[in-house]
């Protein structure tokens, strides 16, 4: 499987909701599917999430959501094989980047660069690196610095401890699944990092942790 057959995907489906509205609904279930799988505690929080996967969800028709489930085996197919913002450029070629929606994502071979020139040469696995990504936006900048640690032979996954921040759930969502996939050790959380910045204490219900971060194997 490839990204275009996940466009396709989504473009096959589009009738009564538009490509950005269905892309969004997509990785919001599975976000959300995600998280409740790595809770042992089924408490409010999971079954608020749980209620509102189901509402998401449902509100398709069969054939939308037998779509949604050959994007999610795409997307990990996808995950498996390569190290790319793999969410990030589906959305940019869907269609869904546009002005009305204000979404433009970082290209990966940037956010690439950015990071195999900002990460010190001497880094070793006894490093620990904390990454703080403000608006983490698609997790592009993320999913890079990770990329580069493996490319220099290094553990990224003892390495990394993330605190990845967006205002836009959306943005939330597409972070959190990428940095569990890729078995980053990552709190993803939803607000507004310059007047809401996450300090201990957050509002966990606006707080997405990642599997490797509480421990859970996916």
């Amino acid at each position: 499987m490839e990204k275009k057959d996940i466009i396709q995907f989504i473009s096959s489906a589009s009738g009564s909701y538009s490509p950005y509205q269905l892309f969004y609904d997509w990785v919001k279930c599975l976000a959300l599917s995600i998280a409740n799988s790595c809770s042992i505690h089924h408490g409010k929080i999971w079954q608020e999430r749980e209620k509102e996967y189901l509402q998401t969800f449902n509100r398709h028709d069969k054939k939308t959501q037998d779509t949604f489930m050959r994007a999610t085996i795409a997307l990990v197919e996808i995950y498996e094989n390569c190290f790319d913002d793999v969410l990030g450029d589906i959305y940019m070629k869907s269609g869904c980047g546009n002005k009305n929606t204000g979404q433009f994502f970082t290209p990966y071979h940037l956010a690439r660069l950015m990071a195999e020139l900002s990460l010190p040469k001497d880094l070793t696995e006894n490093d620990k690196l904390p990454l703080n990504e403000p608006t983490c936006g698609g997790g592009a900048n993320i999913i890079a610095t990770a990329d580069v640690l493996r490319s220099r032979g290094l553990n990224y996954q003892k390495m990394l401890k993330v605190v990845g921040q967006d205002l836009d759930y959306l943005a939330v969502y597409m972070t959190y699944i990428a940095c569990s996939f890729y078995g980053i050790d990552a709190i993803v959380v939803q607000g507004d990092t310059l007047q809401d910045p996450y300090v201990d204490g957050y509002d966990e219900r606006r707080i997405f942790r990642t599997p490797m971060n509480v421990g859970a194997i996916i």
